[in-house]
């Protein structure tokens, strides 16, 4: 089984999130924006070994961690879509304007592309490329366990920024009606800031995307 516990970090309150095969005791982090030593105190405490680090996008509080957290950890960096390369290099420029120290540019080892798939030791997470936020974002899917994690896509009762440099309303609303909202209402999802809901009463109530088919 595929176990999750959110680690908040960064002043954005953003949901770092670990990922964790009961089986094989192999993890992944998802978005180290910063915080390592609360990511690591995380992972020391479950008694996990951490095999990749992946991204949903290249904006500092979900990757500004990961070059650092990769030396740490010797893992490799996974995701996002090869869009998001122009935020990753513009990292270190991201703290200076938000005042992130110790933030640093990062070269995934692997981009991710809509339909791939990535390892949590025996578990398997579907890629699903849902640009509009950024144009590389990724979402982690399981669907045995009915979990999503959706980075800045959506949240409960709003949705992602897009006035961002390429980011789209029209193409977000698109990612979160044809590409997510599909997979099923019984779907929960970690967003990036804020509670967990599903996508069944995003669909019902979010004034944003509510009521769409």
């Amino acid at each position: 089984m595929l176990h999750c516990r959110i680690i908040p970090v960064t002043p954005f309150e953003q949901n770092c999130s670990l990922l964790w095969c009961d089986v094989t005791g192999r993890a992944a982090v998802v978005d180290p924006g910063g915080d390592l030593e609360r990511i690591l105190a995380a992972v020391a405490e479950e008694k996990v070994t951490v095999e990749r680090i992946l991204l949903t996008h290249g904006h500092i509080d979900h990757a500004g961690g990961a070059a650092a957290l990769a030396r740490a950890l010797s893992a490799p960096v996974e995701g996002p879509q090869e869009e998001d390369r122009f935020w990753l290099e513009g990292i270190e420029q991201q703290g200076m304007r938000f005042g992130f120290s110790g933030a640093e540019t990062v070269e995934p080892d692997r981009w991710l592309r809509d339909g791939d798939s990535v390892q949590v030791g025996e578990e398997t997470l579907r890629v699903i490329h849902a640009p509009g936020h950024t144009p590389g974002h990724v979402v982690f899917f399981h669907p045995a366990l009915r979990l999503a994690l959706v980075g800045d896509v959506l949240f409960a009762g709003s949705i992602g920024r897009t006035d961002f440099p390429r980011g789209d309303y029209a193409t977000l609303i698109g990612s979160i009606r044809d590409k997510l909202f599909p997979l099923g209402d019984d779907v929960t999802f970690v967003p990036g800031h804020g509670p967990c809901s599903t996508f069944g009463a995003e669909r019902a109530g979010n004034p944003y995307v509510g009521g769409l088919a």
